[in-house]
């Protein structure tokens, strides 16, 4: 059963990362619209800045709470698309400054 993990930019600069088994657009359009309190109903309008779709919804499940693990700067080099970052981003807290 295929899966998308994705992540949405606030309106306040905040990052959600979600899981959906639909269509991502469907789904971004019901965190913009349906009447229920949540993060991102508060947080109005979100835009989708981010998604990876899977096969497999157990792979969709892991990559979507390692994503969430993840600092601020690290999920915006995966949003840019500077794979090659992520290690460094993930081993060096920002204020050492380069090894």
């Amino acid at each position: 059963m295929e899966a998308t993990v994705y992540i949405l930019r606030c309106a306040d600069g905040s990052y959600y990362t979600g899981l959906t088994r639909q269509d991502p657009q469907a789904r971004l359009w019901e965190h913009n619209n349906e009447p229920i309190d949540s993060y991102t109903a508060r947080r109005r309008p979100v835009r989708l800045v981010f998604c990876e779709t899977y096969e497999r919804l157990t792979e969709a499940i892991a990559r979507e709470r390692q994503i969430k693990g993840w600092s601020r700067r690290k999920k915006e080099a995966l949003i840019r698309g500077e794979y090659e970052a992520l290690p460094d981003l993930a081993s060096r807290p920002p204020w050492r400054g380069s090894r």
